[in-house]
């Protein structure tokens, strides 16, 4: 993937492009994280793009709290 200038807009069959790009590099195991930077965007232009284009993004991981469990 080119590595984009920061900031420019991206619109059209290029960005539905680039949308299919970060989708299946996203679908394949790649983080938001990851694509972001090297994409040359923010976290946040990449979360965008992936909900917009339909993408199913996965959960944060990591240590849930929850009710702490009682023994008997």
């Amino acid at each position: 993937m080119a590595e984009l200038r920061k900031g420019t807009r991206i619109t059209g069959a290029e960005r539905d492009k680039l949308a299919a790009e970060l989708r299946k590099k996203y679908e394949g195991g790649q983080s938001i994280r990851l694509l972001a930077e090297s994409s040359g965007r923010s976290y946040g232009f990449v979360h965008r793009i992936l909900s917009e284009s339909g993408t199913t993004l996965r959960g944060r991981g990591g240590a849930t709290r929850g009710t702490k469990k009682k023994t008997p």
